[in-house]
This record gives structure tokens, C-alpha cells and sequence, in this order.
């Protein structure tokens, strides 16, 4: 019982660190999916929600049962031999991108609030994922273990603040021009792009528990506190509509509020975000180079390391719009494969 609690948390903490990466800390995710569609983000939030919970845990489930080694085998379950083998050739291509965003943003977070260069920056983050890394999964979920439960105790800070506020209850009346269909597809969109971009961690994690029950478990409170989050995030967000539209970091100005020390702890806990991303792609990427290459796993994240170093050069927010409309795109395809695909599960 108690090696399954732990089992549980550990789903739990490594799904929702994995989800709620460096967009959903700074609050752009949510202005942008969910509160800047008014009175219908809260409904929104709760079928994204479901979401995350059914196909988390359909995710999950499918690695354990095909025993998957990392997300092609997924991947090939879904679409099919051939077909599998391009949309994780595509991934691969976009995960570097993606990890190369998450490189760019810690560097930016050192050079923007810490007073330290953009390069040196990149360094420290890098070599800190290396070594981290060598220790594979257990590493990933180390980090969430400390990160997330920081990040609730934030996410409880700002609700509690939020409903000190007056006009706090403005996220059920606050109007929106948007069409309601942008607002229906919006949480399918977000679900897509994220369940796509996790799937690199989920993946092997899901393949590495054989208790069916267990990942069940730890999926609906993973989704669930996902969704206590975006919800938190948006009725926030929401009473300081429209102004905060303006904002590069929209929870940044929040935080500011609660006073010096809270912030401090805001900004530590983006670039934590960032981090546990980074290394969750790294190491789903370097798993699938091993099934291509037959270099040892510490020559794979070196690489890795290096091509997203070399990538984040461009720069944070050229890297940003670029490839996250692209990805975007396919995400959409993969969750609807998701949805469509039935799986007969062996119970344990």
C-alpha cells in the first residue's frame, strides 16, 4: 500500500511538472487557451481537465501494456508501423526545438533577473541537466517531487489573494468578443500540445509500472491538479482583465503584489519549470536516439545538449514563435488518434 502511494505521487507530480512547463508559470498559457475568453474559460478549464485525465492516463496505460521503450513505440501503436516511425521522426525534430526553447528561457531568466550573462546562463543550465540526467528517471522525479508541491503552495497563495481582492469573482461574468467556437477548440488545442510535448517522459514512465490501478490513480490526481492550477491561474487572471493583456510575464505582476519574497520565489519556480521541461525532453529524446543509435546514453544527451545549446543562439522568443505554432499543427492529429484509439488493457 504504501509503495503504491508512493508510486501514485510520483505519476502525479512528474505529470503535472511535466505539463505546467515555462508558458503555464508565467500565465501566458492560460491568458491566451482560457481567460481571454471570458466567463467560458472556467468551463473550458474543466473539459480540459477530463482531457488531461482520460488521455493521460490512456497514455500511460497503452506504454505499460506494449512495454513501450520510449514514445515511437507509442507512436507506432497509434498510427501504425510506418506512419509511427514519421510522426516520431517529425518529434524528434520539434522535441529539440521545443528543448532548445526551454535552454533559451533558463538563459533568459539569468540574464533578465539574476544578473548573470545569457551564455553563462546556458552553461550552468546545461551542465546541471547533465549531471542530473546521468541518473535517468529517477532524476525527473526527484525534481517534481520538490518542484511541484511548490508550486501548489504558490498556486494557494494567489487564490487566497485573489479572493481577498474585490471583483474577485469577475472570472464567471467577464465578457469576450472571441467567436464561442475559438473558445470550444481552444482546450483541445492546449490538451494536444501538451499531452504530445509530455509524452517523452510519460511515456517511458507509464512503461516502467505494471500496476494498472496505480496509474490510474496517479494520472486523475496528476489531471486533476493540473486543472486546480489553470483554474487558480485564470480566476487570477481574470480580475485584472483587460490590463494584464500586456504583460510578456502576466503572473510576474500578480506575484509583485504579494511582496519581495513571494516573488523571488516566483521567478525560481519558472525557471524550476523550465528545468524539469528540459530534462523530461532530453531524456525522452535521448531514449530515441537509442533506439536509432547505438552510442551510450551519456554520448546521446552530450549531443543533445550541444545541438540545443548551439539552437538557443537564435534566442527565446524568435525560437518561441516560430515552433510552437508548428507543432501546434500535428498535435491536433495525434490527439484526435488518441481519442479514436481502443486499447484492450490486462488488468494486474
Amino acid at each position: 500500500m504504501q509503495k503504491r502511494t508512493g508510486q501514485v505521487l510520483q505519476i502525479a507530480s512528474t505529470y503535472m511538472g511535466t505539463i505546467v512547463g515555462a508558458g503555464f508559470a508565467t500565465g501566458q498559457e492560460i491568458l491566451q487557451f482560457f481567460t481571454r475568453f471570458g466567463y467560458w474559460g472556467s468551463i473550458t478549464i474543466v473539459l480540459s481537465t477530463a482531457l488531461f485525465i482520460w488521455l493521460g492516463t490512456k497514455m500511460m496505460l497503452i506504454s505499460s501494456e506494449i512495454r513501450a521503450k520510449s514514445y515511437e513505440d507509442l507512436n507506432k501503436a497509434l498510427f501504425g508501423d510506418r506512419y509511427g516511425r514519421l510522426i516520431s521522426l517529425f518529434m524528434l525534430v520539434i522535441l529539440l526545438g521545443v528543448t532548445a526553447v526551454m535552454l533559451a528561457g533558463a538563459g533568459t531568466i539569468f540574464y533578465e533577473h539574476w544578473n548573470i550573462s545569457y551564455q553563462a546562463g546556458l552553461l550552468i543550465t546545461i551542465v546541471a541537466s547533465f549531471f542530473l540526467l546521468r541518473k535517468g528517471m529517477k532524476a525527473i522525479l526527484t525534481v517534481n517531487a520538490v518542484v511541484v508541491p511548490v508550486m501548489l503552495l504558490f498556486t494557494v497563495l494567489v487564490m487566497i489573494d485573489t479572493f481577498r481582492t474585490p471583483g474577485s469573482d469577475k472570472f464567471m461574468t467577464l465578457v469576450t468578443d472571441y467567436s464561442p467556437w475559438a473558445a470550444w477548440a481552444s482546450p483541445f488545442l492546449y490538451t494536444a500540445f501538451n499531452l504530445s510535448l509530455a509524452q517523452a517522459v510519460l511515456v517511458p514512465l507509464g512503461a516502467e509500472i505494471r500496476d494498472r490501478k496505480t496509474i490510474v490513480i496517479g494520472s486523475w490526481v496528476g489531471g486533476i491538479g493540473i486543472g486546480f492550477m489553470l483554474l487558480a491561474g485564470h480566476i487570477a487572471l481574470s480580475v485584472h482583465m483587460p490590463g494584464i493583456q500586456q504583460f510578456a510575464i502576466p503572473m510576474g505582476g500578480i506575484a509583485r503584489q504579494l511582496g519581495y519574497y513571494v516573488q523571488f520565489i516566483y521567478i525560481f519556480l519558472i525557471f524550476a519549470e523550465i528545468f524539469t521541461t528540459l530534462i523530461a525532453d532530453i531524456y525522452g529524446l535521448t531514449l530515441q536516439l537509442q533506439e536509432r543509435m547505438k552510442w551510450s546514453r551519456e554520448m546521446l544527451t552530450i549531443g543533445v545538449l550541444v545541438i540545443c545549446y548551439l539552437a538557443s543562439q537564435i534566442g527565446f522568443g524568435p525560437l518561441l514563435s516560430t515552433l510552437y505554432p508548428l507543432f501546434g499543427l500535428i498535435s491536433l492529429g495525434w490527439l484526435v488518434l488518441m481519442i479514436r484509439k481502443k486499447v484492450a488493457y490486462r488488468r494486474t
